[in-house]
């Protein structure tokens, strides 16, 4: 537990550097904390919490199931590849363009603690270029699935893995509507407003199905593998109803190609590939502290092979509590030079 509890006491004393430069003696600042701004309002709609490092506690709920469906069979044969769910908390923060974060998964928080060498790890990044333009980029590694038919006949695959990268690409038409605000909280949506944004979403999905039957000697080792490309539109609604309380929430509907292959089959299947994807946010503000949930759920359709469909689902639900911190003169300076450098706006 202390190797695991280390890299938060690291982001928790960058967090505390930065607080305690805020008492330095007053004669000494005073002018230079004049000069420092804290927040701005862009317009009407949106206001940007500016040179404030940002700390926030979180849980996570994610995993990234496989169903598996017969086609044109009259019995509906299905199964379904689960991962051993492990729930993660963690800490994070962030300043300006710069953020660092730390999670792991307690073996309490697991659905099946004895489950023997489990592991779902997941990344997820975004990043903003100018006004309109978003990109997102998630991992998902898994290790130790359970295969469960129709009939809820169920066994553990310790050696199973699956790895999945991919993200995408918006643009967010409406300069009025704060994605941050929904996102992580670094701007506040001040009035109602919605934006059409069409996404290019792309996955990379390896599958390592891995299983031997100690009773018959039977074994199977095989690999799937699977990219996914579709052009996915969508609109989401920011809904301020009082002056704390933000809700938020969105669907996208996309059609593209999935191109996939076992190594079983030499054989390159091409084949349509339907995107789905709800999400939704909900935040409360206490002046700089602030709580809330988010929620995404995506759903990728396509035919594996000519007998079989596959529903590749990405559910992810985020639980969190954060304060936002006056950045120190020191902070902000050194922050400033390194954009002049760089040509940063």
């Amino acid at each position: 537990m202390g190797l695991k509890l280390k890299p938060i006491y690291l982001l928790l004393s960058l967090l505390s550097t930065s607080l305690f430069a805020q008492n330095e003696p007053q004669n000494a600042v005073n002018d230079s904390l004049q000069e420092i701004i804290y927040g701005v309002q862009n317009n009407d709609y949106i206001y940007i919490y500016k040179n404030r490092v940002t700390a926030r506690a979180f849980f996570i709920k994610t995993s990234n199931p496989l169903t598996i469906r017969g086609r044109g069979d009259e019995s509906h044969i299905q199964y379904q590849l689960n991962p051993n769910k492990q729930d993660k908390i963690g800490a994070s923060v962030a300043f300006r363009s710069i953020s660092a974060s730390y999670s792991f998964s307690p073996n309490a928080l697991a659905e099946n603690p004895d489950d023997k060498d489990s592991k779902v790890v997941n990344f997820n990044f975004r990043n903003y270029f100018g006004k309109h333009w978003m990109q997102t980029l998630d991992i998902y590694s898994q290790k130790g699935f359970h295969l469960k038919d129709q009939d809820n006949h169920q066994v553990y695959l310790p050696k199973t893995k699956s790895f999945k990268i991919g993200g995408t690409t918006s643009y967010i038409f409406n300069e009025n509507f704060s994605y941050r605000a929904r996102a992580s909280q670094n701007e506040k949506q001040l009035k109602s407003a919605g934006t059409f944004m069409p996404n290019l979403v792309y996955y990379y999905t390896k599958h390592n199905l891995r299983a031997y039957n100690e009773a018959t000697g039977a074994s199977v080792d095989t690999e799937y593998r699977a990219f996914d490309i579709a052009l996915a539109p969508s609109y989401l609604y920011n809904f301020v109803p009082t002056k704390n309380l933000f809700i938020s929430a969105g669907v996208s509907a996309g059609i593209g190609a999935n191109f996939s292959k076992n190594s079983d089959d030499d054989e390159n299947l091409v084949s349509l590939l339907t995107e789905l994807d709800f999400s939704g946010t909900i935040t409360y503000d206490i002046k700089q502290l602030y709580l809330g949930a988010q929620y995404n759920y995506l759903i990728l359709n396509y035919n594996s092979d000519a007998s079989s469909y596959v529903k590749d689902n990405i559910p992810f639900m985020q639980f969190f509590v954060g304060y936002r911190f006056k950045a120190s003169r020191k902070m902000v300076n050194k922050a400033d030079s390194v954009n002049k450098k760089l040509h940063f706006n």
